[in-house]
């Protein structure tokens, strides 16, 4: 694999974990600023259902980002990182948004 291969693939990766980024910065922001119903749920873990509409979409558009990316080799490597980045990003805007939750349904 030469260099312009291996920068295709981190394109995608970049590209993936940003858009996890922004889905998670969005949805906490929301939380804190007092929305409190999710895709019609209006429990107070509504908000999980949010971050999982960013996770599931991150999912989708990594797997295509690799598939665009047209470089067979690594597919499953490169994929599986932009996963687990956005995964690891989500799982921080589920943490930060756990104080609501908690407070709302006590």
């Amino acid at each position: 694999m030469d260099s312009s291969e291996a920068e295709g693939g981190r394109v995608g990766i970049v590209l993936i974990w940003l858009i996890a980024l922004a889905g998670s910065v969005l949805v906490v922001a929301l939380a804190y600023g007092g929305q409190r119903v999710w895709f019609g749920d209006s429990s107070a873990l509504g908000v999980y259902r949010a971050l999982g509409v960013v996770f599931a979409a991150s999912v989708l558009g990594a797997l295509l980002a690799q598939l665009a990316s047209r470089r067979p080799a690594g597919y499953v490597a490169r994929a599986s990182v932009s996963v687990g980045g956005a995964a690891v990003l989500v799982a921080l805007a589920a943490a930060a948004v756990a104080p609501l939750a908690v407070g709302l349904s006590g």
